[in-house]
């Protein structure tokens, strides 16, 4: 009985380990190096513009497109595989706005990749980079280039309208297709933060009826007033500015981000207290010779901020999650200046 016994035993453990072993080499075999690592909470629906994009797991090589995009992974401590070069304001040897630089040095990475997409998407280029996501919350896709980039990757683009996506949805809207939408809120509850604590200490800008232009120093027969829908022209009013009921009326006959108006319709915005334009005291000089120009108040009194298209708060007037913590205290500065002027 004992022989028996053991050799039933031993038996037993011999089958046992090769039916365990077998287990082990048919889960190997029918995992394949490349399929996708299964994530909780995957997939993930992420609606905007032009539909719903579902993602099947947590992207890992994410790709952005547009203004400032880059900015929401790098702010979550992620690492772009490939962004759109900066196309306005100071701009880093990398092509990057000084503040997206300083993000990827801080993440240890020295050599970005960066698209020459200023005069079209580089569609090679993106699909070399091999991305999971692509990430286009404000930006101005098309609908056909939204459809060739979905061949390459699944996109988010923009929510609504092309080129009016606010700050605080564009790192909402990136976070969730990173399929990190709580650390996002977080990010953005800690910039609002940050903003209320500056204006805390500009409390005369308190109301003061302002408004953004982009006015040729090389005619003035036309210029161009930013609308609330504009990204750079909402961002006033989260340093405590408020629009002119005029710009408020411009933007009721208008679903884009500016309107043009004629030099002879400037007795429109004779409610605009202060004004933000890019140019130098050689524009505000020729406006406030302008006997029409003249007409609008900020130009009358100078309560002007010229910002230098060529410094990095000119980038920083379109706010990012990086750009604002890096720009706002010159920014307010300026406009507290302006306000100074106010008559």
């Amino acid at each position: 009985m004992k022989p028996n016994k053991w050799i039933t035993v031993i038996l037993g453990m011999t089958l046992s380990a090769l039916l365990l072993t077998g287990c082990g080499s048919v889960k190997k075999e029918g995992k394949s190096e490349d399929a996708p690592e299964i994530s909780k909470g995957y997939p993930l629906t992420v609606s905007h513009a032009f539909g719903d994009t579902v993602l099947k797991s947590k992207p890992k090589r994410i790709v952005t497109l547009g203004w400032e995009n880059q900015d929401t992974p790098l702010a979550l401590g992620v690492v772009p595989v490939g962004v759109s070069a900066a196309n306005y304001g100071e701009v880093t040897e990398d092509r990057l706005h000084p503040w997206t630089s300083a993000a990827y040095e801080s993440l240890g990475e020295t050599d970005p990749v960066v698209f020459d997409d200023i005069d079209g998407i580089d569609y090679e280029a993106i699909s070399d980079a091999k991305p999971d996501v692509i990430l286009a919350a404000y930006s101005g896709l098309t609908k056909e280039e939204y459809d060739l980039l979905s061949e390459i990757a699944p996109v988010v683009a923009y929510p609504d309208k092309p080129w009016q996506t606010y700050w605080r949805d564009q790192t909402l809207l990136n976070a969730a297709g990173m399929g990190m939408k709580a650390e996002g809120e977080a990010k953005v509850a800690e910039t609002d933060a940050l903003i209320q604590e500056k204006v805390r200490a500009y409390p005369e800008l308190a109301g003061t009826k302002t408004a953004f232009f982009w006015i040729s120093p090389d005619d003035f027969s036309t210029f161009f007033v930013y609308l609330p829908s504009d990204p750079r022209a909402s961002y006033l009013t989260d340093l405590g500015l408020e629009f002119p009921e005029s710009v408020l009326e411009l933007a009721e006959s208008s679903e884009d981000f500016s309107v043009t108006l004629s030099r002879e319709n400037t007795e429109q915005l004779t409610d605009v207290e202060m004004m933000v334009v890019y140019g130098d005291e050689t524009l505000l000089k020729s406006l406030q010779e302008d006997e029409l120009m003249s007409q609008i108040p900020a130009i009358k009194n100078g309560a002007v901020v010229l910002v230098d298209d060529a410094s990095s708060l000119a980038g920083a007037t379109t706010p990012s999650i990086l750009s604002i913590p890096s720009e706002i205290d010159d920014y307010l500065r300026l406009l507290a200046d302006a306000h100074g002027k106010i008559q």
